[in-house]
């Protein structure tokens, strides 16, 4: 990563005075999204920012008169899915993050794959179920809702007879069911604020498993950063991060997961257009990895709103 380069937006006239924060949401991701969009306010409110909080209950916004960009701090269904974006869109409003489309196709595990493989961005085998289907890929493997985040739904299956169990609770969250080989090695994810990829971020959780637990329990994972990997393998994560990005239409800023094999592979596993920024959240630890005060990190993403292609 060039040095300096993510700090030096700071240094400018800022866009807008009067912003909103959109949090909450009706998604399975609600209490997440609420601790999320309360930090990004803080963090707003230091770089000088007048900030509105607003508490998304419902699938309708409300957003006042003096607001003139929208920070967006929602998770899952109506957040990352592209409909909020499109309202945005209609009301000419600046808004942080990918657009309608990108959004949905980064929130749609199957249509991301399938372009994962258009594209030859390395990724785990997997196969598509509904209900009734029957599996065909040997255990162990990873089971999860086609639609959803926060490891909401996740499970890792070794045994047989943990398997209806698991793919009934995939299910509850939607027709589609995406069943990978699970591949044993090294959590990683590479951030990227705009077109530049942040330090490599390995994360240690515990059994190996970075469940919904392990992500948002203090204390329960521990983080490493920047990842203790060699060169070659921290720029494979950062180009491949790049790619499915770009290749996938995002743009301002995301986070892309990985597993790094045991023998060497490196297998993008999804992109999340709107990561995390709670306490233990991925992307601010690793801009503090590059000496990114949080504050700025929100100042940065702001900077980079957009409605439409202007």
């Amino acid at each position: 990563m060039r040095s300096g380069t993510l700090h030096d937006s700071v240094k400018g006239r800022r866009r807008f005075d009067t912003v909103a924060v959109l949090m909450g949401g009706p998604s399975a991701e609600r209490d997440v999204s609420l601790r999320s969009g309360a930090a990004v306010a803080d963090g707003l409110r230091q770089a000088g920012y007048t900030v509105v909080e607003i508490d998304v209950t419902g699938r309708a916004l409300d957003i006042p008169e003096p607001v003139q960009a929208v920070f967006v701090a929602l998770h899952g269904e109506f957040g990352e899915d592209g409909r909020v974006q499109a309202l945005l869109e209609q009301r000419k409003l600046p808004y942080t993050g990918s657009g309608p489309e990108a959004s949905q196709t980064a929130f749609d595990k199957v249509a991301s794959k399938r372009i994962f493989d258009r594209c030859g961005i390395p990724h785990p085998t997997y196969e598509v179920l509904q209900r009734g289907a029957s599996r065909r890929l040997p255990l162990p493997v990873v089971v999860k809702p086609a639609r959803q985040g926060s490891s909401i739904g996740v499970h890792r299956v070794r045994e047989e007879t943990d398997w209806p169990a698991a793919f009934e609770d995939a299910l509850r969250h939607g027709p589609d069911v995406i069943v990978e080989a699970y591949i044993a090695g090294r959590e990683l994810t590479v951030g990227i604020v705009e077109d530049e990829a942040l330090p490599v971020v390995e994360i240690a959780a515990p059994d190996a498993w970075y469940d919904y637990r392990a992500k948002y329990t203090p204390g329960a994972t521990s983080y490493l950063v920047p990842a203790p990997v060699d060169d070659t393998v921290a720029r494979a994560c950062s180009q491949a991060a790049l790619q499915a990005f770009h290749v996938l239409g995002c743009r301002g800023f995301a986070r892309v997961d990985f597993r790094y094999a045991e023998d060497g592979g490196v297998f993008v596993l999804e992109v999340n257009s709107i990561p995390g920024f709670t306490e233990t959240s991925l992307l601010p630890k690793a801009a503090a990895g590059v000496g990114m005060a949080f504050s700025e990190l929100c100042d940065r993403i702001l900077r980079c709103a957009k409605n439409g292609e202007a």
